[in-house]
C-alpha cells in the first residue's frame, strides 16, 4: 500500500542509496553501499564549477569486508562525486573501521574512528545501513555441509536471535513471532 495522496508539489532533491551483500569465495563476506544525491536544478559550485541539473551531487561508496562473526577485516570508501575537490582525501580514514565487530556499540565505537573532521558525513551515514546489511547477508551464507542451498531452509521458521527480541514491533517477546521462532538458546548466537 503506497503512502496517502499529496497536494501536486516539484521534485528538488533525490538520494539513492543501494546496499547490496556478497558471499565471498574466500568465505569472507562483502556489504556495499552506494549513494547518489541528485538536485533536479543547477546550482553554483566554486569547486566543480557548477553543478548541472540532474549531475550528482554527492556519488559515494563504502565497502565492508566481513567474517561469519561480522568481524571487518577490510573497509573501503570512495567518493566519485563531491561538492568540493578535498573531500575524497577522507576516503582513506574509512579503513580504521578494520577490527570492529558489529554488534553492541558498534555504531558509537564506529564514530569514534571517524569522526568529525576525520570523517565524512554521507559516508558515516551508511555506516549502520551496511551493518543492517550485514546481518541479513549472514543469514543466507552457506554452512561447509550445505551444497548450493543457502543456510535457511524453505518452509521451516528460523529461530529469533536473542538479540532481536523487543528490537521492533514484530519482535516483541510476548508477541506470535517469538512464539512461533522460538528464540535461539544463547549457545547459538556465536555460531
Amino acid at each position: 500500500m503506497p503512502l496517502s495522496h499529496t497536494v501536486p508539489r516539484r521534485l528538488l532533491h533525490m538520494r539513492d542509496i543501494r546496499l547490496s551483500g556478497y558471499e565471498r569465495e574466500d568465505g569472507l563476506m562483502d556489504v556495499e553501499a552506494h549513494m547518489t544525491d541528485i538536485k533536479t536544478y543547477s546550482a553554483s559550485n566554486i569547486d566543480r564549477n557548477g553543478i548541472q541539473a540532474g549531475e550528482p551531487l554527492h556519488d559515494m561508496w563504502l565497502r565492508m569486508t566481513l567474517t561469519q562473526e561480522l568481524e571487518i577485516v577490510a573497509c573501503e570508501a570512495a567518493m566519485d562525486a563531491t561538492p568540493y575537490s578535498i573531500c575524497p582525501g577522507v576516503a582513506p580514514n574509512f579503513e580504521r573501521l578494520k577490527g570492529l565487530v558489529i554488534g553492541k556499540g558498534f555504531l558509537t565505537q564506529a564514530a569514534q574512528r571517524v569522526r568529525g573532521v576525520e570523517g565524512c558525513t554521507h559516508l558515516r551515514e551508511l555506516i549502520q545501513q551496511v551493518a543492517t546489511v550485514a546481518y541479513q547477508t549472514r543469514q543466507g551464507l552457506r554452512k561447509p555441509t550445505d551444497k548450493s542451498a543457502p543456510a535457511h531452509h524453505l518452509g521451516a521458521e528460523p529461530r529469533l536471535a536473542r538479540g532481536l527480541l523487543n528490537s521492533c514491533y514484530a519482535h516483541d517477546e510476548a508477541g506470535p513471532i517469538a512464539a512461533r521462532a522460538r528464540p535461539a538458546p544463547a549457545e547459538d548466537e556465536n555460531r
